[in-house]
């Protein structure tokens, strides 16, 4: 999985899923992970929205919450550059600033 994380390019969302047992080989995932995605989700799955060419819309809050970018589309990876967002994932997956 490692390896197969190096080669990907930016992704506005990647989902981990795994058993407790796993948390450990999940947290050099996550870590790797989180240098490509917008969005990690740990045992829960994305919304089904894809970055291409086709798929656009935006507009006033709530369809997004920002006026200069679409919420989905080419252009929605701008809005996922950084800080990160982490759903749902267990303390021990979160970097040290963001743990209790």
């Amino acid at each position: 999985m490692l390896q197969f994380v190096s080669l990907l390019k930016g992704n506005l969302t990647a989902s981990i899923h795994a058993l407790d047992s796993d948390l450990a080989t999940s947290k050099e995932l996550s870590f790797s992970l989180a240098h490509k995605v917008g969005r990690l989700i740990y045992n829960q799955m994305p919304t089904g929205v894809e970055v291409c060419a086709s798929m656009n819309h935006g507009g006033p809050f709530p369809a997004s919450t920002n006026i200069r970018t679409t919420s989905v589309g080419s252009e929605a990876i701008t809005r996922f550059r950084r800080p990160i967002c982490y759903q749902n994932m267990p303390a021990e997956l979160l970097p040290t600033l963001l743990k209790d």
